[in-house]
């Protein structure tokens, strides 16, 4: 049984016709009230700063909107983080597997296409952020929390994954835009082409993006891993367990939607969805435990609900 999210695919095209500014203008008027005009200036100042590819694009689509502050909603792009996470993800065979654990009724359930500088696919949040994706050149990515409370002057994760998917064609390409760039909180990002995978911490505190042992990421950076957080979020156990599927991504698919790495809906969340990318094809499975997948691809893309 899915969760109470309102899952649905939209197909923005390049933001030049109205189903942008359909789509934009209603999640503006959601997310209006949340906006912290007083940090906007230093936001946009990173933005302009290290994500420059992207603010013709940004500047473009927020004149779209006709809305005050526009540019500012799509350059800040910032949640919090929650005190308990339980993301999981694992790149293997090319392919990328993840499931998103966050409340119900804070996720979009949002599946975007567009053709902004190029063709992107993934799942939204805070109108143009994006949770996991790939684009057109066969790049996947995905986050996970990294499980540390810090927050820092930087750029949300949101905007940095659909910034990464505008401009990059490869891991390599990815990784080498992260360098130097400031993140404001503790993130955990897994990236694959067709020829390679990995996992970076990266967050206010850290220099630098840090590379993980493997292309596999839960809800910690370093270890060990505090009691209290384990108890809480079974980061261990869960990547423990998705390290232990073979070397194959139907393995790895299994294991996202048995405990301990899917995690059943209480007081807090659990998981809402998995996301099993194949971006050389350019297709995604999004998948349930006891329901159908919902197959969505960057050439063959169906807007509307999953069947």
């Amino acid at each position: 049984m899915r969760p109470p999210v309102d899952f649905r695919a939209h197909d923005l095209g390049d933001g030049r016709d109205e189903r942008w500014t359909r789509w934009a203008r209603a999640q503006y008027d959601a997310l209006e009230g949340s906006l912290d005009l007083e940090k906007a200036p230093a936001v946009r100042r990173l933005v302009d700063r290290h994500l420059p590819e992207l603010v013709p694009e940004l500047e473009r689509l927020a004149a779209a909107m006709d809305r005050p502050h526009a540019a500012e909603l799509l350059a800040d792009a910032v949640r919090p983080p929650a005190s308990l996470f339980a993301c999981t993800q694992r790149a293997v065979g090319g392919e990328l597997l993840r499931n998103y654990d966050f409340p119900p009724d804070e996720c979009s359930g949002a599946v975007l296409r567009s053709g902004f500088l190029r063709p992107v696919l993934g799942m939204s949040e805070v109108v143009w952020g994006l949770l996991d994706g790939m684009n057109g050149d066969g790049l996947a990515l995905s986050l996970t929390f990294g499980g540390r409370q810090v927050l820092g002057e930087g750029l949300s994760i949101l905007l940095v994954q659909r910034y990464l998917l505008e401009t990059c064609g490869t891991v390599g390409e990815a990784l080498a835009a992260l360098r130097g760039m400031p993140i404001a909180s503790a993130q955990n990002i897994t990236l694959v082409d067709g020829e390679r995978a990995a996992t970076v911490f990266v967050g206010p505190d850290l220099d630098a993006p840090v590379l993980a042992e493997d292309a596999c990421a839960a809800n910690h950076q370093h270890l060990p891993v505090p009691p209290a957080q384990e108890e809480g979020t079974r980061t261990g156990a869960r990547i423990a367990a998705i390290r232990a599927a073979k070397s194959e991504p139907e393995a790895v698919r299994a294991a996202l939607l048995a405990p301990p790495v899917h995690v059943p809906l209480g007081d807090w969340g659990g998981t809402l969805y998995a996301a099993h990318y194949r971006p050389a094809a350019g297709g995604v499975s999004y998948l349930w435990p006891d329901d159908p997948a919902w197959e969505q691809s960057l050439y063959r893309f169906e807007p509307g609900p999953p069947p």
